[in-house]
């Protein structure tokens, strides 16, 4: 029993760990409009969100866990941590609904014509900014867990690849 459960927690650990890895590389690209050029900003934006309701249902269980005890006996980091994801959610709420309200792409697609205006725009680029920062928090206050995560998601299996072909032939050698 408790090697199903170690197994089901490194199975979560590990999808949380692709799910945060996506919602990562995705963020970099899409906070470069310039360079993707704004089609791709707008889509890449579109499948951030996806990615981000993806990772708060993923940790569903722990936002209702401390949503009932935060008033009582929390870490001080759980509640930073509490406290930072909602900042997060609230300005990415911002994000998104600005980036709606000045899409040139994807709101267009869907037949719809948003008037310009210049204080969603602004207004945007402001929470864009606040989320670069929260989103830094985030990944400070989390740092550890992305460091063991990655090299045990990203870099062993890797490091595995790599040795498997030498020690095969060592093998094959020794037989012979």
């Amino acid at each position: 029993m408790q090697t199903a459960t170690k197994a089901k927690t490194g199975n979560r650990s590990k999808t949380n760990y692709l799910v945060d890895l996506v919602i990562g590389m995705s963020f970099l690209l899409a906070t470069a409009p310039n360079a993707t050029g704004e089609p791709i900003h707008e889509w890449l934006s579109m499948g951030l969100l996806v990615m981000v309701v993806v990772h708060l249902l993923l940790h569903w269980q722990w936002i209702v866990a401390i949503t009932k005890k935060l008033f009582g006996n929390v870490a001080w980091q759980q509640r930073i941590n509490y406290m930072l994801n909602i900042g997060l959610f609230i300005d990415l709420t911002i994000i998104m609904f600005t980036g709606v309200m000045i899409s040139k792409t994807v709101v267009p697609l869907l037949g719809l014509e948003l008037p310009i205006n210049m204080t969603w725009r602004s207004l945007h680029g402001l929470a864009s900014n606040v989320g670069v920062v929260l989103i830094g928090l985030h990944l400070a206050l989390h740092w550890d867990w992305i460091v063991r995560s990655s090299k045990r998601y990203l870099l062993q299996p890797i490091a595995k690849r790599l040795h498997k072909p030498a020690t095969q032939l060592a093998t094959k050698e020794q037989s012979s």
